[in-house]
């Protein structure tokens, strides 16, 4: 695993597609929690092993893989980097047939239709976003258009009753600002769970109620 020089890389297009490009076909990495972490919470939260779910920033994480072989079968997964998404799309193709590959940006969903979604999820890409930040209580304000941006696009896609699940290392004072505000156009409620013991992350669910 190629890691940037400097952390605000993890930011940039650039670093990914590099990074992407030097791994190996079958490689792999999962951001904070894998699947089998927080399994018991996404069951409890979608029920249905139907739902239309969108993962946001899939990189090449196992996650959709677990998911998929969890019993959920449609899934979009969207990244940026056009090689990752070429990458995943030829691994999975003609074993998990259903799930779908496509190259957008989380701060426009550029092609995804209003309210097509049951389910969104982020782990970590809405953090990769904030790494230019060298004051969490003062970020930058094309950090607070960037994570605010991909917050809005995914009330634009998610159903009436959909859900967002967040995952992150960051502590609610830091990450609630992005979840709550004017840019969340929709009556919402948001909901924090701490997962781990020795070093804490955190599950944000924002449903929507309209």
């Amino acid at each position: 695993m190629s890691l940037p020089h400097k952390n605000e890389e993890y930011g940039t297009e650039v670093y990914w597609d590099t990074r992407y490009e030097q791994e190996a076909e079958d490689a792999s990495f999962d951001w904070f929690k894998t699947y089998a972490d927080v399994a018991d919470y996404i069951r409890r939260l979608i029920p249905s092993k139907d739902a239309r779910i969108l993962m946001l920033g899939c990189g090449n994480s196992k996650f959709s893989e677990d998911m998929w072989e969890d019993g959920y079968k449609c899934i979009t997964n969207v990244d940026y980097s056009p090689i990752v998404i070429e990458k995943m799309r030829n691994r999975h193709k003609d074993v998990r047939p259903e799930m779908t590959w496509e190259v957008k940006d989380v701060r426009t969903l550029d092609g995804l239709d209003f309210s097509s979604f049951d389910i969104a999820i982020d782990k970590g890409t809405m953090d990769a976003m904030m790494t230019s930040s060298t004051d969490v209580w003062d970020p930058p304000e094309q950090v607070i258009k960037d994570c605010t941006a991909e917050v809005s696009q995914v009330l634009r896609v998610l159903k009436r009753d959909g859900i967002f699940i967040y995952i992150t290392f960051g502590q609610p004072h830091f990450r609630k600002r992005y979840l709550t505000g004017a840019h969340v156009t929709r009556e919402t409620s948001l909901e924090v769970n701490q997962l781990g013991e020795s070093f804490h992350y955190y599950m944000y669910t924002l449903r929507m109620l309209q």
